[in-house]
């Protein structure tokens, strides 16, 4: 019987592809994607990032396996790697401050975003919402992947590229694999196509951080 991320990886390609080539990421890569947006983008992801960390730390809450508890709650403080210390330096060197952050206000799609993996722990399950929480670290290392053979001339926008083909965050992704698959392995069928639902709309919203950037979107 296949693994269930299996079933995800197949059911999300779609939007994984659109990720993959959406003009946010073609730029960044070419080095062309205005410094503006960029910034738009960190501000906004700084808040995803902060209830990603609260979700790993309330999902395993709810979790027996130690393991799974141990890499769960070391998600919660670090993320596994040295991303929260990459984005201290880009918030540095693009001189965004906490007042700035502090008067920003939070974008459409991630508020969306972040309800929507809440809802997936609260209102689901915690195997539900560790299968929200997985498009973020498989389908950042895949653009990694795919975009270090390349890079970018821009500084900036390489140490962002490099940060996800790391292998640290490489590691941490693998092993959020086994654990969504472990969880998988031990649900029922309802559960695990809530489990397939939660990645799916996860990866929409994925696709959609990258329009809400490149857009700046706002709530009017």
């Amino acid at each position: 019987m296949p693994e269930i991320t299996q079933s995800m990886h197949q059911l999300a390609e779609p939007l994984w592809q659109e990720s993959f080539n959406h003009p946010f990421i073609k730029e960044l890569a070419a080095g062309n994607l205005p410094t503006d947006t960029f910034r738009y983008y960190l501000k906004q992801d700084r808040y995803y990032l902060q209830n990603f960390g609260d979700l790993h730390k309330q999902i395993a809450d709810h979790i027996s396996s130690p393991k799974i508890k141990e890499f769960l709650y070391a998600g919660a403080e670090g993320l596994h790697d040295d991303e929260a210390d990459v984005r201290k330096t880009f918030f540095r060197e693009l001189a965004i401050t906490p007042a700035e952050i502090e008067a920003t206000p939070i974008a459409p799609n991630a508020y969306s975003y972040v309800s929507h993996m809440y809802h997936e722990l609260h209102e689901g399950s915690p195997a539900r919402a560790a299968a929200a929480l997985l498009p973020c670290y498989w389908l950042y290392n895949e653009i990694g992947k795919k975009l270090i053979k390349n890079g970018s001339p821009v500084k900036i926008y390489q140490q962002f590229i490099d940060t996800y083909d790391s292998d640290g965050f490489t590691d941490a992704t693998n092993e959020m694999i086994q654990i969504v698959n472990e969880l998988g392995a031990s649900a029922t069928p309802d559960e695990q196509r809530g489990m397939k639902t939660a990645f799916v709309r996860s990866s929409w919203f994925e696709l959609h951080f990258w329009g809400m950037a490149y857009e700046h979107q706002q709530w009017a």
